[in-house]
């Protein structure tokens, strides 16, 4: 796949030779992505852009509360809902998007239209009765880190105007050092709980290798062992709820493992002073129904031995 350096804004082509008039105004403060421009006449109705959130990208049938098939990603979320005039078929955008995406470089990764879309609701996505819904879910591979840009259209009849939802996910760490780890509030917590949450630790989504970003973390991790020669630790791993549970208990597992690892090799810790263990979602300190529950519950933990 090319980088974004080599790939221009996605842009969508119509037959028709005139331009189509705007059936109102863009939302304030909204815009179209510099990945993916609008369908012609398209309005802006929502609009909303996180530097950091967790997405569920469709690979699969929405089964009534699930899709049967999908990817779990983290990164710079950008969430635009179109309205785009009735003069137009949901086929014709559909096509437009998914001829300009793959123009662009981007992996078709799934799509569906109609039934074999399947139905049910999941959060805020969900198919409309009576209508013939479409989604596809592309990838583009980059050196800065991968893009995904998720479509779905809807049309409830032939007389309303065409509901798009694009979503544009980009993956990039994380921004940390916005929770401070030392020795002391280690030292603090444990004393006082017998326990103590570390969440400078960081890892790409569904991997178990320590990011060069959670040097600040086990440095301090290692002083604490340093100050405290007969501390000994369990170093626990923690998960939110996405996935299944043994997946995330054997993720967890070898986070742990892993950063146990680099205590050892890295900070010259003795082995003797760590033990591993993953508990996945079984632990949470957060309800998992909220993004910012989930964010609490991906941790590790060190617990005094």
């Amino acid at each position: 796949m090319r980088s974004i350096a080599k790939v221009a804004t996605v842009g969508l082509l119509i037959a028709a030779a005139a331009p189509v008039p705007a059936a109102g105004t863009d939302v304030a403060g909204s815009k179209d992505h510099p990945l993916v421009s609008r369908y012609p006449g398209a309005v802006i109705t929502e609009y909303s852009t996180k530097e950091y959130e967790e997405y569920t990208l469709a690979l699969g049938r929405l089964e009534q509360d699930h899709w049967a098939k999908s990817q779990h990603l983290e990164g710079k979320l950008t969430q635009i809902h179109y309205e785009i005039p009735a003069t137009r078929s949901p086929l014709e955008v559909f096509r437009n998007y998914q001829q300009a995406l793959t123009r662009a470089g981007f992996q078709m990764l799934f799509t569906c239209s109609g039934p074999e879309c399947g139905g049910g609701a999941v959060g805020t996505v969900g198919w409309c009765g009576g209508c013939s819904p479409r989604q596809l879910s592309t990838k583009l591979s980059r050196h800065e880190g991968d893009a995904y840009v998720s479509v779905h259209l809807e049309q409830d009849n032939s007389g309303t105007p065409i509901a798009t939802q694009v979503d544009v996910i980009e993956i990039k760490p994380m921004e940390s050092g916005l929770i401070t780890v030392d020795a002391e509030s280690l030292a603090k917590d444990i004393t006082r709980t017998g326990h103590a949450s570390v969440y400078g630790i960081l890892f790409d989504t569904g991997k178990a290798d320590v990011k060069r970003e959670s040097d600040g973390a086990l440095k301090e991790i290692a002083k604490l062992l340093s100050q405290n020669p007969q501390l000994k630790l369990y170093v626990v791993g923690h998960t939110d709820n996405v996935g299944t549970l043994a997946a995330n208990t054997e993720l967890s597992r070898r986070r742990a493992d892993a950063v146990m690892k680099v205590l050892t090799s890295k900070y010259g810790v003795a082995a003797a002073r760590l033990q591993a263990a993953g508990d996945g979602p079984t632990a949470p300190v957060a309800s998992n129904d909220s993004e910012d529950g989930r964010a609490k519950n991906r941790r590790v933990e060190l617990v005094k031995q």
